[in-house]
């Protein structure tokens, strides 16, 4: 609904417009100047009889474009002005501020602030009181104030990762008026519908303000991720969008749990479609490496989709007590359980009919989960890996039947102690019906399905009684007998249902609920498979604190501000709130993922027609800026054109010919059509979109040149560049790398793919990146870059390294904005430390300053992890000044000694370079173990 004003600041200067008629005629009366030529004596006599002489008369061409002068002039005197303030806020009360700084105000909350910012200062301009509330904060004071701090709220906040609760904002709103009637209500709103039947205009207006405004900004190009679902040929998403009108396509990309790309697709709305479903293929090893799905061009908290464990596709094996009957499917003890899971796992299942042979094989297909399905005995030999297994993480799922109901008491791998034989109810000697279940216990994974109807239970094993059973009970009958209790063992578990996988015993395995309660099993799991190297802690159902928290463009952050700890939901899956940011909950080793929208959640617009008395309007779309100069400038062209055409006519230019005239018409004309276009498209003249052309970019792909962020300042510019050049001098006289002349980058403007590594001198007198030069950067860190961050400020920060220095603080405000993964100092043995040369520090012309980089995953935490961009880092920080220790001038001398004066500390930071150059080019190939013996050789061991 954002569109462009438009209003005059003189308008009476327009009446002068009348007079263009009278100009035209009196320039079509008006004769070009005379030329001067040489007549013959005669002649000079036929002048001396007099005639009545016609004035000439101009071409209509040259008059036209004269009225079009004497237009543009009158236009700029009138002083036409885009985007004008108009100070129309109703003075029968206080103004009233309401703002949306949901997820969705993400994409124009500039805009939004600078309205909102006109609509206080045309409040303070008559002296109005101001009220100011935000509809994604879990408080507001709205009490009507002094401009000042209404202002003062308004810089002072940001938009939040969350939906907006619009009656909490109104109520605070009623609460401070007390009964006092508003003047101007001013809704600032994302334009989407915060749920059912929105009813916050009409809220607004039970206020009785004397004016009620509905300010919307660019909301109808929202797009949010709404679920994803690992299937078992690849990953579905589900978005859904505001404005369904014309067709669109957006990519998706599937990225790690270090925010690095891995896989990519595409999502398509075909017009008037407001939901959509796509996909994004990957093997099954790659898609439970999946850690969130983002879309792009899209930078919100809706746009981005966080998944955990609970998102990865397990692999279940299943075993039966009885050979399968290809004749009769559905008797067979699998077929319901296969028929359950099929669609969210990997089913596998073994080879040979003897357990001896199959259970191994099972083991090394490394599952999540192994159901049993009436298995009764087992070979002893298999009992001690299997116990090792679940002891490991693995689940252990056993369903009842004859062969389990006849089996030995003692059995370890059974949670609770059976008696022996079976339960029948309803038969010729059991006097009690079958039973229907009961509600499931709020503790268990059961908890918020509701009690399946329609199911009876008909014959079930028993539990003898134990002071746990009830604990470890997760379903029971209506008349108190577990159905299905559980055990834990070290990291895993082991389940029992008392009942068969097969609808002999009861009606459980052919009702809805029976899938709904394996998948929920099976989601407890270990998601990446069970090997003997892992002992995690099993999870329990204590809160979550906040591990990783989304901001409100999608960028996930370690700052947790005031959030609270996920507490488990007994009554179905977590929403996001003020206590509960959408984020990850829990710790490193295992977290829950609670995203911006629940599954399910479709955008649509916040319906205001039925309330004719609201005035509609779009958000400010830039500084009000007058047209006068375009329009002065113009009428200068337009009289230089003038001149030259009335010099053409009058012959000063006699060598062309003839054709004079009919030159100077066209001129005129394609003039008069250039000043058209310019007028109508002001923003063709003023863009500015230069990119390096063809010939830049081939001059740096010819060979590798390192590059530097240009600050702005040109001290710190100048080390920068004269210390790559001096690096790269190095490189090409101790490698076989010849790098190009250094590059100074503007990250708003220049392409950042060609340079492996981008050194970037934190400054805290530079001006600060824009939103755009960081989102350039953390795409360029996502795609595979490095980017080198030098605060240079090792020195100043030797006597208190509690408090960071200005560029330390710099660089927190930049990293702040970039998804960055967690650090830590270059450890012993990271391919750092031997790309090149042997080093054990890292100096620069100061040497007390750690050198941090990516952490390194745990491969025993996380043995399926995927290892991207070869295993080089995104970002490295020092605060050494390398460049400093680099720099040469023209001749080949160090501009800045080290600190200590130390030649050798300027050696060992050159190598410290060609170690970075060499771990950018090549990866981790260093840490190959093929080298470890001309390594253990180098250091004379």
């Amino acid at each position: 609904m954002s569109g462009l004003s438009f209003a005059f600041a003189s308008p009476a200067i327009l009446a002068a417009l009348i007079l263009l008629p009278a100009i035209w005629w009196l320039l079509r009366l008006t004769p070009p100047q005379p030329r001067t030529e040489v007549f013959p004596p005669l002649r000079i006599l036929a002048a001396i009889l007099k005639r009545e002489e016609t004035p000439a008369r101009s071409p209509w061409w040259l008059t036209l474009l004269r009225i079009l002068l004497a237009a543009l002039v009158i236009l700029a005197i009138a002083n036409p002005m885009f985007n004008p303030r108009t100070n129309t806020l109703s003075s029968g009360g206080p103004l009233v501020l309401m703002i949306d700084n949901s997820w969705a105000s993400v994409s124009d909350w500039e805009r939004r602030v600078r309205t909102a910012d006109a609509l206080i200062d045309n409040a303070d301009a008559k002296s109005i009181p101001v009220s100011i509330a935000f509809t994604a904060e879990q408080s507001n004071d709205a009490t009507p104030g002094a401009a000042t701090s209404a202002r003062d709220k308004l810089h002072a906040m940001n938009p939040r990762p969350l939906g907006p609760d619009r009656e909490r904002a109104a109520d605070a709103v009623k609460a401070a008026l007390n009964g006092s009637k508003p003047g101007t209500i001013a809704f600032i709103s994302d334009g989407v519908e915060s749920r059912d039947k929105d009813d916050i205009v009409s809220r607004l207006a039970a206020l009785q303000p004397g004016e009620l405004r509905l300010i919307e900004g660019d909301g109808q190009n929202i797009i949010a991720i709404t679920g994803a679902a690992n299937t078992a040929n690849n990953m579905t998403v589900t978005a859904t969008r505001l404005n369904g009108t014309a067709p669109v396509r957006l990519g998706l990309t599937a990225q790690d749990n270090q925010g690095r790309p891995i896989a990519a697709g595409s999502l398509d709305f075909a017009g008037g479609q407001t939901v959509a479903t796509s996909s994004i293929a990957a093997p099954f090893e790659m898609r439970n490496d999946f850690a969130r799905i983002s879309l792009d061009r899209q930078a919100s908290a809706g746009s981005v989709y966080l998944l955990d464990d609970g998102f990865r596709r397990r692999r279940v094996a299943l075993l039966s007590g009885q050979a399968a009957d290809e004749f009769q499917p559905i008797l067979s003890p699998l077929y319901y359980i296969q028929r359950a899971l099929q669609p969210y796992v990997d089913l596998t299942q073994p080879n040979s009919a003897d357990l001896a042979k199959s259970i191994p094989e099972l083991l090394t297909g490394n599952p999540s989960v192994i159901i049993m399905a009436d298995v009764g005995r087992l070979p002893q030999e298999t009992y001690a890996p299997l116990q090792k297994w679940i002891q490991n993480g693995g689940t252990l799922v056993r369903f009842a039947g004859p062969r389990l109901a006849a089996a030995p008491a003692d059995d370890p791998l059974v949670p609770v102690t059976l008696r022996q034989g079976e339960r029948t109810f309803g038969g010729a000697l059991s006097w009690a019906e079958p039973q229907p279940l009961s509600d499931f216990p709020a503790f268990g994974p059961f908890a918020g399905m509701p009690k399946p109807k329609d199911v009876l239970i008909k014959r079930q094993v028993l539990a003898e009684p134990t002071p746990d059973l009830a604990e470890r009970t997760w379903a029971s009958l209506a008349d108190g007998t577990p159905l299905v209790t559980e055990k834990q063992m070290q990291a895993g578990r082991i389940v029992l249902f008392h009942v068969s996988a097969e609808p002999q015993w009861s009606d459980l395995p052919i009702s809805g609920d029976f899938v709904e309660m394996l998948r929920r099993i099976v989601q407890l799991s270990h998601a990446g498979g069970v090997t003997p190297a892992e002992g995690a802690a099993a999870k329990g159902s204590e809160a979550m604190p906040p591990y990783r928290l989304l901001t409100a463009k999608g960028v996930l952050t370690s700052e947790i501000g005031s959030a609270r700890p996920l507490e488990p939901n007994g009554k179905g899956a977590s929403i996001a709130s003020f206590d509960n940011p959408p984020g990850l909950y829990g710790s490193e080793e295992g977290f829950v993922a609670l995203n911006t929208l629940s599954s399910g959640t479709q955008l649509k617009p916040l319906d205001a027609s039925a309330l004719g008395s609201v005035a509609r309007e779009g958000l400010i779309g830039g500084e009000a800026w007058s047209a006068k100069p375009i329009l002065f400038t113009l009428a200068f062209l337009i009289l230089l054109a003038d001149s030259i055409i009335v010099l053409f006519m009058n012959g000063a230019f006699p060598r062309l010919g003839r054709s004079a005239k009919t030159m100077a018409g066209g001129a005129a004309m394609l003039l008069l059509a250039a000043s058209l276009a310019i007028f109508l498209h002001p923003a063709i003249a003023l863009a500015d979109d230069s990119k390096p052309g063809d010939d830049t970019i081939f001059s740096r792909l010819d060979k590798t040149h390192l590059a530097y962020v240009v600050t702005g300042e040109s001290e710190v510019d100048h080390i920068s560049e004269r210390g790559l050049a001096g690096l790269s001098d190095y490189l090409t006289y101790r490698t076989t790398l010849e790098p190009g002349p250094p590059v100074g980058l503007d990250l708003t403007k220049d392409e950042l793919a060609f340079y492996p590594l981008i050194y970037w001198p934190v400054s805290a007198t530079a001006p600060m990146p824009s939103n755009d030069a960081i989102n350039r950067i953390d795409a360029y860190m996502r795609n595979g870059g490095t980017v080198l961050f030098d605060t240079r400020d090792a020195i100043d920060t030797m006597g208190d390294t509690s408090t960071p220095s200005p560029n330390g603080q710099r660089l927190q405000q930049i990293l702040a904005n970039l998804d960055i993964p967690p650090l830590e100092p270059v450890p012993a043995g990271h391919v750092l430390t031997k790309s090149f040369y042997l080093l054990s520090s890292f100096p620069g012309r100061y040497a007390d300053s750690p050198l941090w980089v990516e952490a390194r995953q745990d491969v025993r935490r996380d043995a399926n992890a995927v290892a991207t961009s070869d295993g080089v880092t995104p970002i490295i920080i020092t605060g050494n000044d390398l460049a400093g220790a680099w720099a040469i001038d023209e001749n080949g001398s160090p501009l800045l000694p080290t600190v200590p004066p130390d030649e050798t500390q300027r050696e060992y930071a050159y190598r410290t370079g060609v170690n970075i150059m060499m771990y950018m080019l090549t990866g981790n190939y260093k840490s190959d173990q093929v080298h470890v013996p001309d390594i253990l050789q180098r250091l004379g061991q």
